[in-house]
């Protein structure tokens, strides 16, 4: 496969399998996987920015006690809410919160749209924020690609050149794209998620005995992520 071309049918769905597979033996059981409230996963993912699971659970917890609401959210004074934030670091993400649920509320009524386009015009929704707000609220069709999703599918399907550059994120949201299933999208995107957060990581893939060995292009990574020669 050239690094312009998308994984052919047969792949995409063996793929959306064998993750699916994993996912549901394995996935984590995570307080925002329990809801469907559009602000609650929009504060999730707001603080899952650079931020480890483990120190995100307890703020998640106290924020949401807090500021039950978008519009309760929008009514707190903004140093309230940065104090509240810590500490959890990158202090510009509160107040991209606090923005976001101002405009909510002035705009539609303390809730959060569901089209895309819309999503994408409030100041601080990125185009990974928007796709897990839509498929994890809305459980529409979304493609997702943060640091965990982006390092999973270049390993898999692409593995050679660099991750970072701009034409490679482009193709790696095409290939996101293609692999969302028509059914089961909320699973899916979580899955992604946690196979690159706990098999498939940055530093120490855990490649011996991963299930997608026999698909990736990358496979085995040695501890520093570089290829080695293959063996089967």
């Amino acid at each position: 496969m050239s690094s312009a071309a998308l994984p052919a049918p047969a792949a995409r769905q063996r793929f959306r399998r064998v993750l699916l597979t994993w996912y549901r033996a394995h996935g984590r059981d995570l307080p925002w996987r329990m809801t469907d409230d559009p602000y609650h996963i929009l504060v999730s993912e707001i603080m899952l920015q650079q931020t480890q699971v483990d120190r995100v659970l307890p703020k998640y917890h106290e924020w949401l006690g807090k500021y039950p609401s978008l519009s309760a959210l929008a009514d707190a004074p903004i140093d309230d809410v940065t104090e509240t934030w810590r500490p959890l670091g990158y202090n510009i993400r509160p107040r991209r919160l606090h923005t976001i649920a101002q405009e909510a509320v002035s705009r539609f009524g303390g809730h959060l749209p569901s089209d895309e386009a819309t999503l994408l015009s409030f100041k601080g929704i990125g185009a990974y924020t928007a796709g897990a707000i839509r498929s994890f609220a809305f459980r529409q069709r979304a493609a997702i690609l943060d640091t965990n999703v982006a390092r999973v599918l270049f390993r898999v399907f692409i593995g050679k050149g660099d991750i970072k550059a701009h034409a490679m994120r482009k193709h790696l949201w095409a290939v996101s794209a293609a692999l969302v299933p028509r059914k089961h999208v909320f699973d899916f995107n979580q899955a992604l998620m946690d196979f690159g957060a706990m098999v498939c990581t940055a530093r120490k893939p855990a490649c011996q005995g991963c299930p997608m060995a026999k698909m990736c292009r990358s496979y085995p990574m040695d501890v520093a992520g570089a290829k080695r020669k293959r063996t089967r």
